[in-house]
């Protein structure tokens, strides 16, 4: 089981709107590309498990989970937070999502996959310890790296962060974290806006918008990759966004699929520098269709060197 794919139905039925950007099609279009194009031909494909407590927990605060829990809904939409709304299948949607990393970290950590990819939403990596926020219920990647040092026995984690958007609930998460080091490359001024810390596990990469793939290829070159591979991770892990795409609705930074075929296999050649090839990415955003399935497909085609 060289390569394996996770998603879950229950990632279709988060349903935060017909006019909302994180809308079903997302997953929907990238799953039909996978298909179309062959790239998964070679892949396990697994169904997520749902995310246990104690697993949320570990980055999460215990009164946050109540309340998603609760105000769940039945019927109709509740709106957590300005841009996070629930829909009753968004309950299951989240935990599925975080459960898919859980599970492929436990899957290359016990050597029975060396590259996974989790084709779920909702995204995480905006969501804190204590609130929902841009999309994201669960902090999918976090929830993965928490349960890979609490359970796996391993000192050093990479996650690499290649969203428009800053990750910032994930940098919140490991802020006091030295076993983590966090690589963000992102649109600035952006979403979030306001201040973040220079600190020693976090790499910020600042990208102006209409900058496009010199720019991108070179902050990652020159200054992250550089910090990833001194730091010899036992793991990589990718929050793996495509709305850096040229024409994505949401943001102005103009990369084509062949950029993320390069910052993947730059990652990859980290993986198996240190972590024995272990690599688990999972999808953030991208909201430009159908641009987001080919780009997607590009990932996947140097995620694992599995592909046809």
């Amino acid at each position: 089981m060289d390569c394996v794919l996770i998603s879950h139905p229950d990632c279709l039925e988060h349903r935060p709107g017909d006019r909302h950007p994180e809308s079903p099609a997302r997953l929907q279009t990238v799953l039909a590309e996978l298909e179309r194009s062959g790239v998964t031909r070679k892949w396990q494909r697994v169904e997520a498990p749902l995310v246990t407590r104690a697993q949320l927990e570990r980055v999460h605060n215990a009164a946050y989970l109540d309340e998603v829990e609760r105000v769940a809904p039945k019927t109709g939409s509740y709106r957590l937070e300005s841009d996070t709304v629930m829909s009753p299948g968004s309950l299951a949607a989240a935990s599925r999502a975080a459960g898919a990393v859980v599970q492929g970290v436990d899957l290359v950590m016990s050597g029975r996959a060396k590259a996974v990819f989790c084709a779920t939403r909702p995204p995480g990596h905006h969501a804190k310890p204590g609130d929902a926020m841009g999309f994201c219920i669960y902090g999918n990647v976090a929830v993965g790296a928490a349960h890979a040092l609490a359970t796996h026995g391993i000192e050093r984690v990479a996650i690499a962060d290649f969203d428009v958007h800053r990750g910032n609930g994930t940098e919140l998460m490991f802020r006091r974290e030295p076993r983590v080091l966090m690589a963000d490359s992102f649109q600035h001024p952006y979403y979030p806006r306001g201040e973040f810390p220079e600190r020693a596990g976090y790499i910020p990469l600042r990208m102006a918008a209409g900058e496009g793939s010199d720019a991108f290829r070179r902050h990652w070159k020159e200054v992250a990759l550089p910090k990833l591979r001194a730091f010899r991770p036992q793991l990589v892990l990718i929050s793996a966004g495509f709305d850096a795409l040229r024409d994505d609705p949401l943001a102005n930074i103009e990369l084509e699929a062949a950029d993320y075929r390069w910052i993947t296999h730059e990652l990859r050649d980290i993986a198996e520098a240190s972590a024995q090839g272990r690599i688990v990415s999972t999808l953030e955003g991208g909201y430009g269709l159908p641009a987001i399935g080919p780009a997607v497909a590009a990932h996947l085609m140097a995620l694992g060197d599995c592909s046809v």
